[in-house]
């Protein structure tokens, strides 16, 4: 993989973040009952989501129109490309209904089941977080690399509650309660992709979630690893789009979670998540 050809799909998914994110500024505040449709339980979408698909999907299709685009609110689309998109138009969609300013725009590219491109954009701050493989990770143009502490204990943390599937909440509850005993301190700020960024940024020691969508975590898993940090499955593994069960963070901080949690998820987590990868 050539990394200086990558440059220009950062490029598409950057403007096409950037077009997405007027319209998710504009509606800001001003998202109606009649804009918002419950998906599943607990699962909402609202029509300014699917603008911003919309607009993000028709732009990557100007440019690259045999690629495969796997979208939170559509079908997925296949072309037996060894290119795939993988996008979420709104991170945080609850977080945005209610009017509370923490939600991105995900855009990652995969090649040939590889990331290879990761771009969150936060709409409200003006904030770019990108990476092209093997080329580090960048907020606004600087670089960035994960906290250089090495120690849970030492650590703010970063998880996602299990909305999509509260059978697994005792469980869950279990793990925070042993990361929560060593950690500085946990927070929840309601998007998963947010919180990777976060990580990548040094501002989060680590972050843990179960159940996530491809779409939740591809772009900000590149991302953390472009930034020196470590993204796993609760086995270790790197099956974390698939699972949707994610553990990222600093090399130390990541083994100390990892650990943690493999203590209390002796196998797999048999969790399903709302899509086919």
């Amino acid at each position: 993989m050539n990394r200086n050809n990558l440059k220009p799909f950062l490029e598409i998914a950057q403007k096409a973040a950037l077009q997405a994110g007027v319209v998710l500024k504009e509606h800001f505040g001003k998202v109606s009952p009649s804009m918002i449709n419950e998906k599943a339980k607990n699962d909402y979408v609202t029509d300014v989501d699917k603008k911003s698909e919309a607009i993000i999907k028709n732009l990557v299709r100007s440019h690259f129109k045999d690629h495969d685009i796997l979208a939170e609110e559509s079908t997925p689309e296949r072309n037996s490309s060894p290119f795939r998109w993988i996008i979420d138009p709104l991170d945080g969609t609850l977080n945005y209904i209610h009017g509370l300013p923490s939600f991105a725009i995900s855009i990652a590219l995969e090649i040939e089941g590889e990331l290879a491109v990761g771009l969150i954009y936060e709409p409200l701050r003006e904030i770019v977080y990108s990476a092209v493989k093997d080329m580090g990770a960048f907020k606004n143009g600087c670089r960035m690399q994960v906290s250089s502490t090495g120690v849970l204990s030492a650590s703010l943390i970063a998880t996602g509650f299990p909305f999509r599937i509260k059978d697994v909440i005792d469980t869950y509850l279990k793990a925070f309660r042993g990361l929560f005993m060593r950690a500085t301190g946990i927070r929840r700020c309601g998007s998963a992709c947010l919180d990777l960024a976060y990580t990548a940024d040094g501002v989060f020691g680590g972050f843990f979630e179960i159940g996530l969508s491809p779409w939740d975590v591809a772009a900000g898993a590149l991302i953390v690893k472009e930034a020196g940090g470590v993204v796993t499955d609760f086995t270790g593994g790197n099956l974390f789009l698939k699972s949707g069960n994610v553990i990222a963070g600093s090399g130390g901080v990541h083994a100390e979670m990892l650990e943690i949690i493999q203590k209390v998820f002796q196998q797999p987590c048999s969790t399903s998540t709302p899509t086919t990868v």
